[in-house]
Parts: structure tokens; C-alpha cells; sequence
């Protein structure tokens, strides 16, 4: 007691001091926010480098070609008129010159082959001398390629622009949309554009769009809260600073240090400002209540009263905050690990931050304790009575809410399993221009993703054989017949455009070696947007296009294509390999779930600990931990009903609510405990806890909830369902808190 009211009259002593630093460092921090915040929704922030699926991605770019493409739409008065070409053309050049870009394909550049002299040649796709019946004739007998280049009532062209592969842009991503959309803009006036690279600049800007607003957001809802909840209008410049300060610090520390936001850190600097102002609510009414009882105490000793009795409940929600963020660290996604980390600093900033303040701003004020009221307030409703209800109720009908509320709980523990794992990657998107050109171009296209799949020999010898040749065919007519695959390109269209237009070059009397040279000189290299087969010709390659789906259907379309592959090759005699980013994407549910198993357990686990070390009584803390649990059991039973899925940003909801849920359970608790020192049933003393706590209770819960609430206003899906779970959830936290836990510490604690 003396080393606290010794540090307290050091820190009052040093204020000005005090104040000046953390002045100058919230200046510091604010500058380097501003000069250094960025966005990076890239692939490399939901897998680490050393990733195997992640350095098999980028190693297959490097092979066969980036899938980073962007698709341009072009609305044109006719597909094939020869002004439109000329257009395509002065399109080609100019973003051909872009240092990042590998490739560019339209029908400008399209090629087919020709046979003649017993060799194969190459002529344009399209022909300004051919006749337009005689092009839609020559388009018809290659309709998976033709079908990429123009849409079938020949109004729309498609223009494709292919990245350097992924490492080599990273730090560019920012501006290279930017940048082709001005050169598009110099040569079409209406235009649609879609891809990979577009989706990821419209999660950045949404992100970053949304931070700003989410933070002011919560700056007025605290403060308009605040207003209703504080015992003195005096107490609320106290409370904001406890939230501006240490945010202001953090956002510096991250900026400083080079981090970005992604779409999951984007969340912190709300999380972080409701987290804050609960712990400075806690203390003020404390000391409220405490300036009450005790009106012949000096000021520093009235403080060191209150921070003596608000201190040990206090370490530990922000310890059972912490864990439940730090378990986020175990999840093999570097977003969640990022994640983790950054709200634990912040934490560790707000608790020492909101104690330094407070002192700092009580040290500053002179209150008359027994005037002071709210500056705004409801009249009719009186807490002190809605609490002395909750007192008689949960003694009168203890042995009803124990029975209601534990078969809610197993009912809940069943609705855990019937939760879905699955991330829409349209959800990840907010509605907006970005969304609705996927949209646009998605109908007439029939996906906007690329996905490579290679067959190969695995003795090594060519594939391009009779037998090897008609697998492939009938491997191609099943994925052609797959529901979410559109337009597979491989060498079997080659092959059958060439049949059609010289049928004796593939008869049965035909030496295997001319069809393999045959066939070998079809990819060309105006051609190479579709890798049809390696350089040493082991391997074909069919190029497919995915619509933007789920995790689920992509696992199903690419458990598809090994069924089709088994189904028409000798696995013994070839091997089979699938590429691209949709094959990254869709382990994401298998990370989720890991996340969640690990993060969970590790959070529930040490929760548990720290419950056990502060009550000191296993009973207890095992009758304390139910409660807790309810909430997250309740959670399963809405994602259920609500066909609510975990995905990329519920998948961090259980660790963290669990964290969260236990900090009113843990100031409830520690009154009811402290209470032990006064003699009285268990019923007295819960109720005696619920009269000093259960102001604050309410005032930290509304604004939690306010705080995800306003998260639950974003415009991207998946992150409105995670506020509005958040809400929902810590909601439900306060009623099993008032309710639940104080009907099992009446009935079993004794």
C-alpha cells in the first residue's frame, strides 16, 4: 500500500513531465501514421514464405505464368470490326511497356494453326480481309479460346494483361491498378475490369476507407456513451484520452516498424478503443464509489484506494484479453499472427496507459462526490433498482435459470458441430465498382480466375502419343461438363480444330511421331498465354476458368478433377498436378479450422489457469468458467441457425470472446470474493458484489457492444457478420453474467 501511494505521488510530481512525453510521442505517432499507413491484402499476409503450397505457387508463376491477371471488358459497337482491332492494338503497346507486365492477350494477338507442307503455321486470328460471316465461321470451330476473346453477340471484346509473378510486385501493388486503368481510360471511355490484382486494390482501399470511418465512429458512440454512463460529466476528458493515447501510440509503433493493415488488423483500432474505455470506466466508478464512502481521505490516498481496488481485477481481464488475442498467434495464417501481436501491444499500452491517466487527470480535478451526476441521463430507469431485481431474482428463481441456462449451453455444444467451415471470397469484397465489374464480367465470361492443371508422363517420355492423346480428350470433355469450369483450354482444341479442317492428318494409318511433331508445333509463342505443355513435352497443360466461389465448392471442383483424372489415365503411368491461387485458397479452411482448435484450447486452457490462480478455489473457478463458455455455445447456435460460416474473420471470434467474456465475470468475481472478508452467505455476498460492480458492468458491456456494433456496419459481409457476432456475444456475456453465475455461486458455492 505505501509503494503504490509512493509511485502515485511520484507520477502526480512528474505530470507536467509526463504529459509533455506522451504529448510529443502521440505527435510522433500521429505523423508517422499518416506518412507511413498502407494497406496489404496480399497473398504473402495469409501465408508464410516458407509455406510448401505457397512456394509451390510461386514456383508454378514462374513455370507457366503468372495467374495475376487482369481482365478488361470492352464494350464495342462490333468485336471484329477492324477500327475495334486497331484500338486492341494501341492497347497491346502501351501496357506491354509496364516493367511488371509479362503478357498481354486479346484477339489482336490470337493466332491459329494452319497445316500445310506437312509443317504447321501460324496465321492471325483474325483477318480485317476475311468476310465477317467467314471469321464468326472460323470462331465457331475453336469456341473455348474464341469464347475468352469476345462475348457471342460480338459487343464486348476481352483484354487480358498477365503480372510478373507474384514476389516481383509485391511492394507495387498499390499502383499498378492505378496505372492500367489510366492507360485503358486513354483508349476507351466505358469500360469494365476485373482479375486477381483488381479485388486485391479494392480490399485495400475498403480497408482503409473503413478504418477511418470505423475509428471516428467509435470515437463518438464512446463519447456519446460515455455521457449516459460516467457518475460525472468531469470524468469524460479522462476517459477519451485513455483510449486516444494508447491507439495513438500503437498505430505509430506499427507504422514505424513497417506493417501494413490487412483486412483482419483493420479491426484493432476499435477493438482496442471499447477495451480501453472498459477499464477506465472500471476505475472511475471505483473511485466514484470509493470518493463516496470515504469523503475524509486526502486525494492521493482516495487514488491509491482505488487503484489498489481496481488493479487486481483489472491485470487480470487484460490478462484473459490477452491470452485470448495471443492465442491467435498459433494460427498458421500470418494475418492472425499479426493480428495477435498487435492487439496484445496495444493491451499492454492501454492498462499501463489508462492507470498513468487516470491519475493524472483525478490529480487535476476537484469533485464534489455527493452533487456529481451525469450530464446526460435516463430518468426512469435507476440502475440501483434494476440491480436489487436482479438480486432477488436470482436468489428467488436460482434452480430455473440453472436449468434453462445449462440445457441452452449442451444444446449450444451440439450446435458447435453443425457450424460450416468456409470462406466466399465474394464476401471479402464490399459492394462497389469492384464487385459489380466481377459481376459483369463473370456472366459473359464465366469466371475471372485461372487455373492451371498439368498432366505428365512419369516416365519422362512425351505425352503427345495416340493413347496419351485420347485421355487427354475424354480428361477435357468431363472438366467440360463440371458445372463451376468454363472454357478449359489445352492442345486437345488444337487438335480438334486441326481434325476438322484436315481430317487425314490424325487417321489411324498416321505414325505416332508425326502427330507428336505435329501437335508439338502448336504452341507457339503469340500463344503462350495458354501454356500448353513443358519444353520437353512430358507434361500437357489445360488452362481453366473459376468463378469467384466458396472455399467449399473450390475444394469440391478440385476433388472433381482428380476423380476425372483417375477416371481417364493409368495412375501408375501419369501423375497429375493442379496450380494456381485457387489451390492456395482453398486450403484456407483447413487453416481456419486449425485456428480454431488451437487458438482456442490455447486460450481456454490459460484462461482456466489464470481463473484458478485468482480465485484460489478449483470449485470455484470451475463454477465461475461455465458462465463463460455459454456465450461461445449460444455464438454456435446463431452461425448455425443464421448459416453464418467460420471463415477469415470469424475464425478469430472464439479465442477473443472468450478473453472478453471473462472480464466482467472477473470483476464480479473478485468483489464476491473480497466479500468473504464480511461474514455472510454466499447469496450476501454475490449480492453485496452486484450492487458495487454491476454499474460498470453494464456501462463496459454497452460499450463493447456499441463498439462491434459499429464494425457490424461495414459494407463488406464478412466483416459485418463478425461485428454483429462480437456484439451479439458479448451481449450475451453480461446476461449469463448477471443471470447464470450468480444463480450457480447461490446454489453450489459453499
Amino acid at each position: 500500500m505505501k509503494q503504490l501511494k509512493h509511485t502515485i505521488e511520484i507520477i502526480i510530481k512528474y505530470r507536467i513531465a509526463i504529459i509533455v512525453v506522451l504529448a510529443f510521442l502521440m505527435g510522433f505517432s500521429g505523423y508517422q501514421t499518416v506518412k507511413k499507413l498502407r494497406v496489404d491484402n496480399s497473398l504473402s499476409i495469409w501465408f508464410l514464405e516458407d509455406d510448401p503450397s505457397y512456394k509451390a505457387y510461386i514456383d508454378f508463376q514462374t513455370d507457366f505464368g503468372s495467374d495475376e491477371i487482369f481482365i478488361v471488358m470492352l464494350p464495342v459497337g462490333n468485336a471484329i470490326g477492324e477500327t475495334e482491332l486497331k484500338s486492341l492494338n494501341a492497347l497491346h503497346s502501351n501496357i506491354e511497356a509496364l516493367p511488371y507486365v509479362k503478357t498481354t492477350f486479346s484477339l489482336a494477338k490470337a493466332k491459329y494453326p494452319i497445316y500445310a507442307n506437312n509443317t504447321i503455321n501460324f496465321d492471325n486470328l483474325y483477318n480485317s480481309k476475311r468476310s465477317e460471316k467467314g471469321l464468326k465461321s472460323l470462331f465457331s470451330k475453336m469456341p473455348n479460346i474464341t469464347s475468352q476473346l469476345v462475348t457471342k453477340d460480338y459487343k464486348n471484346q476481352f483484354f487480358y494483361v498477365q503480372m510478373n509473378p507474384t514476389p516481383t510486385i509485391e511492394e507495387k501493388r498499390q499502383d499498378i491498378a492505378g496505372e492500367i486503368r489510366s492507360i485503358i481510360e486513354k483508349h476507351y471511355s466505358n469500360y469494365y475490369l476485373t482479375g486477381p490484382p483488381v479485388l486485391n486494390e479494392a480490399y485495400s482501399k475498403g480497408i482503409y476507407k473503413e478504418s477511418l470511418v470505423f475509428g471516428l465512429l467509435t470515437v463518438l458512440v464512446i463519447t456519446l456513451m460515455l455521457l449516459f454512463l460516467l457518475p460525472s460529466k468531469r470524468y469524460l476528458i479522462i476517459s477519451l484520452l485513455s483510449v486516444a493515447v494508447p491507439v495513438s501510440l500503437l498505430f505509430g509503433l506499427i507504422t514505424s516498424l513497417g506493417f501494413a493493415l490487412n483486412m483482419i488488423s483493420m479491426l484493432i483500432p476499435t477493438i482496442l478503443m471499447v477495451y480501453s474505455v472498459s477499464d477506465a470506466v472500471h476505475i472511475i466508478n471505483i473511485y466514484h464509489k470509493e470518493g463516496l464512502q470515504n469523503k475524509s481521505l486526502s486525494k492521493v490516498e482516495l487514488l491509491t484506494l482505488a487503484i489498489r481496488k481496481s488493479f487486481t481485477p483489472c491485470f487480470y481481464t487484460t490478462l484473459t484479453t490477452f491470452v485470448g488475442y495471443f492465442a491467435l498467434y498459433l494460427s498458421p495464417l500470418p494475418a492472425f499472427k499479426n493480428m495477435g501481436v498487435f492487439t496484445c501491444v496495444g493491451l499492454i499500452l492501454s492498462f499501463v496507459l489508462v492507470y498513468v491517466i487516470t491519475i493524472i487527470g483525478f490529480s487535476f480535478m476537484t469533485l464534489n462526490f455527493d452533487v456529481a451526476k451525469p450530464l446526460l441521463s435516463l430518468k426512469k430507469v435507476s440502475q440501483s433498482g434494476v440491480i436489487n431485481w436482479l438480486n432477488g431474482f436470482t436468489s428467488k428463481y436460482k434452480n430455473s435459470i440453472i436449468t434453462g441456462f445449462t440445457l441452452v449451453l449442451l444444446f449450444g455444444l451440439y450446435s458447435i458441430f453443425q457450424v460450416k467451415i468456409d470462406t466466399n471470397s465474394r464476401d471479402l469484397l464490399a459492394e462497389g465498382i469492384a464487385k459489380q465489374d466481377l459481376r459483369t464480367v463473370e456472366f459473359e465470361l464465366g469466371g475471372s480466375n485461372r487455373l492451371q492443371i498439368n498432366v505428365s508422363t512419369k516416365n519422362g517420355k512425351s505425352i503427345l502419343y495416340k493413347d496419351a492423346m485420347k485421355a487427354l480428350e475424354k480428361f477435357q470433355n468431363t472438366l467440360e461438363s463440371n458445372a463451376f469450369i468454363s472454357n478449359p483450354v489445352s492442345v486437345i482444341n488444337f487438335k480438334s480444330f486441326l481434325e476438322k479442317r484436315t481430317p487425314v492428318l490424325f487417321q489411324s494409318n498416321v505414325s505416332e511421331d508425326k502427330i507428336k511433331n505435329t501437335l508439338a508445333a502448336v504452341e507457339n509463342t503469340d500463344n503462350n498465354f495458354f501454356k500448353l505443355f513443358s519444353e520437353d513435352l512430358s507434361t500437357a497443360g489445360f488452362t481453366l476458368t473459376l468463378s469467384e466461389m466458396k472455399t467449399s465448392e473450390l475444394e469440391q471442383v478440385l476433388e472433381d478433377i482428380k476423380i476425372a483424372f483417375e477416371a481417364s489415365f493409368n495412375t501408375n503411368d501419369y501423375a497429375l498436378k493442379i496450380n494456381g491461387f485457387a489451390v492456395v485458397f482453398a486450403q484456407l479452411n483447413n487453416f481456419i479450422l486449425e485456428t480454431q482448435f488451437k487458438s482456442f484450447f490455447a486460450a481456454f486452457f490459460v484462461a482456466f489457469l489464470c481463473l484458478w490462480i485468482f480465485i484460489r478455489s478449483l470449485r470455484t473457478t470451475l463454477l465461475v468458467l461455465i458462465p463463460n463458455i455459454l456465450p461461445l455455445a449460444i455464438l454456435a447456435i446463431l452461425m448455425s441457425l443464421l448459416d453464418i460460416p467460420l471463415d477469415v474473420t470469424t475464425a478469430m471470434i472464439t479465442p477473443i470472446m472468450l478473453g472478453i467474456a471473462m472480464d466482467d465475470t472477473i470483476h464480479l468475481v473478485y468483489k464476491y470474493r473480497r466479500s468473504k472478508t464480511i461474514i455472510g452467505t454466499p447469496e450476501e455476498r454475490m449480492n453485496n458484489a452486484m450492487r458495487y460492480t454491476g454499474s460498470a458492468l453494464f456501462s463496459t458491456t454497452i460499450a463493447l457492444v456499441g463498439g462491434f456494433l459499429i464494425i457490424a456496419s461495414s459494407t463488406t459481409p464478412s466483416v459485418r457478420d463478425f461485428g454483429l457476432l462480437c456484439a451479439v456475444t458479448v451481449a450475451i456475456a453480461l446476461i449469463t453474467d448477471i443471470f447464470y453465475l450468480p444463480a450457480l455461486l447461490k446454489k453450489f458455492d459453499k
